[in-house]
């Protein structure tokens, strides 16, 4: 798996049983707390391999960081990631850093896979149901921070949830046969469900009353603080959507908003929607059912 699919990381089969997940991802601050924001950016860059069904096993950093930044931030930073990433069973081996202006920090991540249980964007089927396993509203929230509007409280909710690995999200889908997944990240919500879409040659259905935001977002929400992320996927996925005409205009770019280390958005047969809701449970993983595949070439949203 190459690129010729939209998928989330490459994939190399080393023989029948295992493949090689590859994937990389690193970004600028998105909160003041430089431990906070190397967790945030190890977690976010280790997702895809859960996307893809895989498990981490090795890392590297890579750092840009201005030369002037105290030498006790970096450090935070480094110790946030390396952190994170033994939580998710992986080893930072080393990286690379260099001398920016402004701070940027992820990893490239290694991870295996079996063949047999990876984890695509392209294996909807109709009548499947949709699953997500974090609420959205991390970049809103997180941009009415930069703004000096958000609270502490809506800080603290947004990191808890973009520090969360999607570790067992990922592990309760294998463990009940789920073959379609992507993480939601930069192109939101209803970006990363149209390459899913397209990529199987299907529509989706969701209900915007069933898909969980976080609380503390929705002022900010209200108030229209989106990044200018929301705007470009707006803009670039919103011709593929149809709206219920009674959703107001800040509820519709919360579907577009850019999450960072956002959650897993999966698909699974009706038959099978049991089974992955106990196995979620289990391993006190929250999950929401937000919608359904359909024939057709578009996503339509319900109130």
């Amino acid at each position: 798996m190459g690129l010729s699919s939209a998928d989330d990381a490459a994939v190399w089969s080393v023989d029948a049983e295992r493949a090689i997940v590859l994937t990389t991802d690193f970004f600028t601050p998105v909160v003041d707390d430089p431990y906070a924001y190397g967790a945030i950016a190890a977690a976010n860059s280790i997702s895809d391999v859960y996307a893809m069904g895989g498990k981490p096993f090795l890392a590297l950093n890579i750092a840009a960081l201005p030369g002037d930044l105290p030498l006790e931030v970096s450090r935070e930073i480094l110790r946030g990631g390396a952190e994170k990433a033994r939580e998710a069973g992986c080893v930072i081996a080393g990286g690379h850093s260099v001398r920016d202006t402004e701070p940027k920090y992820g990893l490239a991540v290694l991870g295996w896979v079996n063949p047999a249980q990876l984890l695509r964007k392209d294996a909807l089927q109709p009548g499947d149901k949709l699953y997500l396993s974090k609420p959205l509203g991390m970049g809103v929230t997180t941009t009415a921070h930069k703004q000096g509007l958000a609270s502490p409280q809506a800080i603290a909710e947004a990191i808890s949830w973009m520090t969360r690995l999607n570790a067992d999200a990922s592990a309760a889908a294998l463990a009940a046969g789920v073959k379609a997944a992507t993480d939601i990240t930069g192109f939101g919500l209803l970006g990363h469900a149209w390459e899913m879409a397209a990529g199987s040659g299907l529509g989706l259905r969701f209900s915007f009353s069933a898909i969980p935001v976080m609380e503390a977002a929705l002022p900010y929400a209200k108030d229209y603080r989106f990044p200018g992320g929301a705007s470009d996927n707006a803009l670039f996925y919103g011709p593929q959507v149809r709206w219920d005409p009674s959703l107001e205009e800040w509820q519709r770019m919360l579907l577009f908003d850019p999450q960072t280390s956002g959650g897993l958005l999966m698909a699974l047969p009706p038959a099978q929607a049991a089974a992955f809701e106990a196995e979620a449970g289990a391993r006190n993983q929250p999950v929401w059912a937000v919608g359904e595949v359909v024939p057709g070439d578009s996503i339509e949203v319900l109130s």
